[in-house]
């Protein structure tokens, strides 16, 4: 899910809007791969990734001269952690830590998004989680497949092996799922590692959306792709391009203090209503906006981050540092950053 980074290099190595000429250029993009650092178990080592990321801003800022006359403001970066660019993946923590300073004046592309927060900053390009599209390709069934499942889960209430008080990654919003409606019969909700997830969602009228260690989840791709209503449990999300998805339209959004009543919620949204969001997910513009495809397609999340980052084009004058400016401080942000490898 944090493949976004690795797809957007390979898309832009071969893209028309790449240039090798450095005074063409309106955006630099530095691929750095700060999700790629992982665990013998294969997690992510997001503590590492603002080292990583101090190195590689210290080898372009010594090598060429387009990162010092801006400070980073015409340089994008895909930070597709928990937190974006606070590097951590406990809330707490990351808003400990704030945005990486170096990454100031850069623009982040993230999966994170939230109002209001540390970790969000004004100006960021919301990105959606990578989702294999050819692999959900091969789960496709027939569309006339009735959707004979009323509300879908599957995934985890608690992280016991990553959080064993619960405080984090359950929050309020999934362990009251699982404690109001393991026993409902409209909820098919389970910890199980189904093989038929893909087609049970394309069985399902709505597909659980809650925050987990962060506000937004796979399951939002997931379910957009297989015309499943998103029902969005994440107070104050920020949701991946806006403009090209209709987020209102399409999903429902519940308050995580109103999941308790989230049968009532659910049962109590009318069937044109359903009718019209189910026509809406069809539409095929919207999964393709979701999806990073290989090869790239038109309209795709590739192209949705170019929109992103033309609407923020021509850079304003003060984005150049005028002489006697001061450049980087490189002992700016947490002691820990510093340390050596």
């Amino acid at each position: 899910m944090f493949a976004a980074e690795i797809y957007m290099h390979r898309f832009l190595l071969s893209g028309p809007v790449r240039t090798l000429n450095p005074q063409e250029a309106d955006w630099f993009y530095t691929p750095v791969y700060t999700t790629c650092d992982l665990t013998n178990d294969g997690l992510p080592l997001p503590f590492k990734a603002p080292r990583v990321m101090r190195s590689a801003i210290q080898l372009i800022s010594t090598t060429s001269p387009y990162w010092n006359r801006t400070q980073g403001a015409d340089h994008f970066f895909i930070v597709p952690h928990d937190f974006g660019a606070c590097f951590h993946y406990q809330e707490d923590i990351a808003v400990e830590r704030g945005i990486l300073p170096l990454l100031e004046r850069a623009t982040l592309v993230q999966t994170f998004g939230q109002r209001n927060h540390v970790c969000q900053r004004e100006g960021s390009i919301t990105i959606p989680p990578y989702a294999p599209p050819q692999k959900m390709q091969t789960h496709v069934i027939p569309p006339t497949t009735p959707r004979a499942i009323f509300v879908y889960f599957r995934g985890l209430f608690y992280d016991i092996g990553n959080d064993p008080q619960g405080g984090y990654y359950a929050r309020v919003a999934r362990a009251s799922v699982w404690e109001n409606f393991k026993n409902n019969p409209l909820f098919d909700i389970s910890t199980d590692h189904t093989p038929t997830y893909y087609e049970d969602m394309q069985r399902a009228i709505f597909c659980l959306c809650p925050l987990g260690w962060a506000p937004w989840s796979p399951r939002l791709v997931e379910a957009v792709v297989f015309g499943c209503i998103p029902v969005i449990i994440a107070d104050h999300i920020v949701l991946p391009f806006a403009d090209a998805i209709p987020w209102e339209d399409i999903g429902v959004f519940v308050h995580e203090r109103d999941v308790p009543k989230l049968d009532t919620i659910l049962t109590s949204i009318p069937i044109d209503v359903i009718l019209r969001k189910q026509r809406l997910l069809a539409n095929p513009s919207m999964k393709q906006a979701m999806l990073f495809p290989q090869p790239a397609q038109s309209g795709d999340a590739f192209h949705q981050i170019l929109n992103g980052l033309a609407r923020k084009l021509p850079h304003r004058d003060d984005a150049f540092l005028k002489p006697g400016e001061p450049f980087l401080n490189w002992t700016m942000g947490p002691v820990a950053d510093l340390k050596p490898w």
